[in-house]
């Protein structure tokens, strides 16, 4: 998608933003109210099921940098 560079397509680029973001929105909202039990199982699985977990192991998670910071200080 090319950038808009005038006033009027920078305006209409916005506008077709918001409103792809509200019908986004209202799809998210309508499949989890949809949501059967036996489907939230099989995404869930399908989620947890993924190589190494769900979260990347080699990126830096803020919470154990935060406890190893405190075992440290407990340690002194």
């Amino acid at each position: 998608m090319k950038m808009a560079t005038i006033p009027e397509e920078q305006r209409q680029w916005m506008q077709e933003w918001r409103e792809t973001a509200i019908f986004l929105d209202e799809m998210r909202r309508y499949e989890l109210a949809h949501l059967t039990p036996e489907q939230a199982r099989r995404d869930a699985a399908s989620v947890l099921s993924i190589p190494g977990g769900w979260r990347n192991p080699e990126a830096v998670c803020g919470l154990i940098e935060q406890q190893a910071v405190f075992r440290r200080l407990r340690g002194k």
